[in-house]
């Protein structure tokens, strides 16, 4: 009975060694795991970007990374856009000071061409005045002629220049002339002056 519990004793005893012994070595195995594993990344955050060997030889620091595809097409889309709208505004810009250009002519054109018809008035009303003139003189001589020689006169002229004369005469005299003339010339002169005095605004 003696032999059998120091046999378990001595089991028992060896158990815990042999447990300790183990967890000890696993111990060591993941202290020099992480070990490892600490000092390769303290090695890779503490070296210079020049000398990672990761990105094949590439220096970073020198030589900046460009911007993805997508963002060089944009830019390039947005630049381009810009250039057009550059010389856009540079066309509407040429333009507008075309069509100033062109408007100061069409101005300067109208004002020299209502100079023209000012002075082309100025022409007609003095050709008008001159041949008002003209008539009042003429009728002032057949006044002063005598009726019979009025009236041979008259009877030689157009029905209608006749009749101008004769409207403008004072009536004694008209009448003097017109008892000279031919019964058809003077009638086709009265029916002219009738024409004219009934055309005549009434007020």
């Amino acid at each position: 009975m003696k032999g059998s519990s120091r046999s378990k004793r001595a089991s028992g005893a060896v158990l815990p060694v042999i447990a300790g012994l183990f967890l000890a070595s696993g111990l060591i195995r993941f202290g020099d795991g992480t070990a490892q594993a600490l000092a390769q990344e303290l090695q890779e955050m503490t070296a210079p970007a020049g000398d990672s060997g990761t990105d094949g030889g590439h220096d970073t620091a020198t030589d900046p990374c460009p911007p993805p595809a997508d963002i060089a097409d944009l830019l390039e889309a947005l630049k381009t856009r810009a250039a057009e709208l550059d010389a856009r505004e540079a066309a509407l810009n040429d333009r507008a000071a075309t069509l100033d250009i062109a408007g100061e002519e069409i101005a300067q054109q109208m004002a020299s061409l209502q100079a023209a018809e000012d002075s082309l008035k100025s022409t007609l009303a003095l050709a008008d005045q001159a041949a008002e003139n003209d008539v009042a003189r003429l009728t002032a001589v057949y006044e002063s002629m005598k009726p019979e020689e009025a009236s041979a006169l008259f009877a030689q002229m157009d029905p209608e220049f006749a009749a101008g004369f004769l409207g403008r005469m004072r009536p004694d005299l008209a009448a003097a002339v017109m008892s000279g003339l031919e019964p058809n010339v003077a009638y086709s002169i009265s029916v002219i002056l009738a024409g004219r005095n009934a055309r005549a605004p009434k007020e």
